[in-house]
């Protein structure tokens, strides 16, 4: 592959661009370190990029994501919740699978982008909450004070929050190590549910896609991806190896019996933890996926859970593709980095580009349990996890 600079721009352009030809099969470049990236062109074609922007000149339309507009939609959700609804005792508050545990996971992806060298201030409130609930655990109240599977839900969460922070570093603090043990010490050892943990939503009821009957497979599945990216030293402690069979045990067994969307979380945590999953397994959930896939190169989430869930008003599901099944589908097939999905994923990654709201900074995406307004605070809730997971398919390759 040849990459020729054009002489024009390397005098009026700043160090962050860069324009070149791409000529031959796809290929992704870094320049000086900066991450800046070639797309995928099958002919020459001209081709300049600014951080999380791409303007293209054969011919196409531009097509580019804001980046920035997505970081400041989401420090601005988890403030507004961190203070207002997610508010806790001892000043914490609850990081919530829609807003703050999804913020955690992706707020990190955009750094580098935004030339940002540590966490935002929103991330260090969420990280400060978190470590003082972890060091309080016996005298915080648990999640939506639930005794029974607050505490369950919440010590995975945290664990996998503490975990995505310091697993770059190569090492863990004494809290996320303390968070771990607490979340060890909470998996269900014995019953048709040994390897699991309580979950939001058990017995019945509920509300999809994180807190309802199926959900606890959902925990699971984050368990795991949390034991994936543990430093090697911490995942091979002797101390551990019986909870994690366990957990790997309890995936394997309910794996046929689950919906798509809980499939989906299994395959990430089968990129994460290779013996999870076999090479045929992973593949089956794949295909599974993709079958499900929009002509416009999305996919709707209401296609992702179990047929039979219905709206509490009676009101009939959201179709139409969204960010949420969109990002959270194109994020863990693009890990699985097979050559059969590059069309597949090019078309998804389309979808989010063209679908963001470059005013608010956010991926549309509709509740599974009722009709809500799409401008409350609680009507935003899917929009916001489904702007972190498309910030996370976006940004994948960071």
């Amino acid at each position: 592959m040849r990459i020729h600079l054009m002489p024009i721009l390397t005098s009026r352009l700043n160090s962050r661009m860069l324009a070149g030809v791409v000529t031959g099969a796809a290929r992704r470049v870094d320049v000086a370190g900066r991450g800046i990236r070639v797309l995928f062109a099958s002919t020459t074609c001209f081709i300049l990029c600014l951080g999380g922007q791409v303007l293209r000149a054969d011919g196409e339309r531009a097509a580019r994501w804001d980046s920035r507009a997505a970081a400041t939609y989401l420090d601005q959700r988890t403030t507004w919740w961190m203070h207002d609804m997610g508010a806790m005792d001892h000043g914490t508050f609850c990081v919530s699978c829609h807003t703050g545990f999804a913020y955690a996971l992706a707020r990190t992806s955009l750094r580098a982008g935004l030339g940002e060298h540590g966490p935002s201030p929103t991330e260090r409130q969420l990280l400060d909450s978190v470590t003082k609930r972890i060091r309080l655990w016996t005298e915080v109240q648990p999640y939506l004070n639930n005794k029974g599977q607050g505490p369950s839900t919440e010590s995975v969460i945290n664990a996998l929050v503490m975990v995505t922070y310091d697993a770059p570093k190569g090492t863990l603090s004494d809290d996320t190590r303390q968070a771990l043990k607490i979340m060890w010490a909470l998996q269900l050892k014995s019953g048709d549910r040994a390897g699991a943990w309580p979950w939001f939503g058990d017995g019945g009821g509920g509300e999809q896609p994180w807190e309802a009957y199926d959900s606890q497979y959902w925990g699971a599945a984050l368990a795991a991806v949390t034991v994936g990216i543990l430093p090697q030293k911490y995942r091979s402690d002797p101390q551990i190896q019986e909870s994690v069979k366990l957990l790997k045990q309890y995936l394997r067994a309910g794996r046929q019996n689950q919906s798509l969307l809980n499939r989906i979380s299994l395959l990430w945590a089968a990129e994460k933890l290779p013996d999870l999953l076999t090479a045929d397994q992973k593949t089956s959930i794949v295909d599974e996926v993709l079958a499900r896939q929009h002509s416009d190169g999305g996919w709707s989430t209401s296609d992702l859970v179990v047929s039979t869930w219905r709206r509490s008003d009676g009101t009939p599901q959201e179709t139409k593709s969204d960010g949420y099944a969109t990002g959270l589908a194109a994020f863990v097939i693009e890990q699985a980095a097979s050559p059969r999905t590059h069309s597949k994923m090019a078309a998804a990654r389309s979808w989010l580009i063209d679908n963001q709201d470059r005013a608010a900074g956010f991926w549309p995406a509709y509740s599974l349990n009722k009709k809500r307004d799409p401008t409350s605070n609680v009507g935003r809730f899917m929009s916001d996890a489904a702007t972190a997971y498309a910030v996370l398919a976006l940004t994948v390759d960071n």
